[in-house]
């Protein structure tokens, strides 16, 4: 007889993913471009009205900016603080669902850009906003297995929107990198991870269409809440953990009120999301918006800390991670610009020049 999750409770020892050997974040960077679109712009220009706006503004990636240009900054601060020589990557994965090219990947760009070795894999990954943690898993069981000592996994986008709809609110731009390595050299070790996914069409794009389409309410129930609590309520029955045990959670971020939500139905406290919870200041930044979140909390997290991070991608999965945070957080956190300071580094824009930079004005 199978559960109610299509899984056999025979198997729920199976469920739990962990490397043979310990693994964990040895170095992490942030970027986030400095231009804003304030919520309150986007109303004015839609609804004649500057109120109604579910984020109070949003980043914007400049005329000069993609998926690419941003990857490079994010993985040099992972670089620096991890300290290893990017000769020393045995691979670079970029998640994303706005790569510069259709065919013609962003990694290998971002790989010869930061000095990493030709000897090494490359690839660009797809699944909606949960592309970024697709690599981690990925970088996990290649470093766990012992294929390789460091991999570079990075969640960026340029978040696509029709212009008028409830998405150009949000959609926003940056994200996160991540160089995985093992549990000795580690700032956080990965303690296990768990993924959940059906075929739950909320959210899409045909190759031919230039904008997303999505479900509307549907993408909160039963896509996002759904997967994200399914994925992080199991992984913490696999880890025999509480939400008590966590000093910090974090969780894809489309909006405020959706982890709002999804961590009080898991049981976490406000406090415990608080940090990691950037969607109000800088909107949804899709592949990378839990990675870039974790960011933000391990640039003050202490020795010892416990965490739980959840993505959700549409189409619709989550991945859910717990870490512990080691000794070494204290020596790299300094290494590199801390997440709130590229919040901070922020240049207010108007909706004429938000549709400049984005090339929304087409023939």
């Amino acid at each position: 007889m199978n559960s109610g999750n299509g899984t056999s409770p025979k198997t729920d020892s199976m469920l739990l993913m962990r490397p043979d050997r310990k693994v964990g974040i040895v170095g992490y960077g942030a970027y986030v471009p400095r231009f804003r679109l304030p919520g309150s712009e986007v109303a004015r220009v839609w609804t004649g009205s500057p109120s109604g706006s579910p984020v109070t503004e949003k980043a914007v990636a400049g005329p000069d900016e993609d998926v690419t240009t941003m990857s490079i900054e994010a993985a040099r601060n992972a670089l620096a603080r991890a300290g290893i020589d990017p000769q020393a990557l045995r691979a670079v994965w970029i998640g994303s669902e706005s790569h510069p090219y259709a065919v013609k990947p962003t990694s290998t760009i971002v790989a010869e850009s930061i000095g990493a070795s030709a000897n090494i894999q490359a690839a660009d990954w797809e699944f909606a906003c949960k592309a970024g943690t697709e690599a981690v898993q990925a970088s996990i069981g290649m470093v766990g297995s012992g294929m390789g000592a460091y991999t570079l996994s990075i969640g960026m986008d340029t978040a696509q929107s029709r212009p008028g709809d409830a998405l150009e609110y949000t959609a926003a731009s940056g994200g996160a990198a991540f160089i995985i390595g093992a549990a000795e050299e580690s700032v956080a070790v990965y303690q296990g991870s768990y993924s959940f996914v059906t075929d739950t069409p909320d959210f899409w794009r045909r190759a031919d269409e230039i904008y997303p389409s999505h479900g509307e309410r549907f993408t909160g129930e039963p896509a996002y809440f759904n997967h994200s609590f399914s994925a992080a309520s199991k992984l913490m029955e696999l880890m025999g953990t509480t939400p008590e045990d966590y000093k910090f959670a974090v969780f894809h971020q489309p909006n405020v009120k959706f982890p709002q939500r999804v961590a009080q139905m898991l049981g976490f406290k406000p406090e415990q999301i608080e940090t990691g919870l950037l969607s109000d200041k800088i909107g949804n930044v899709y592949s990378g918006s839990c990675m870039l979140g974790l960011t933000a909390i391990l640039d003050i997290a202490a020795p010892g800390d416990r965490i739980l991070m959840t993505s959700y991608g549409s189409g619709a999965g989550s991945d859910s991670f717990d870490l512990i945070v080691t000794d070494r957080i204290l020596e790299v956190q300094g290494r590199a610009p801390k997440t709130t300071d590229y919040i901070a580094r922020r240049t207010q824009i108007d909706y004429a020049t938000y549709v400049r930079y984005r090339k929304l004005l087409r023939d």
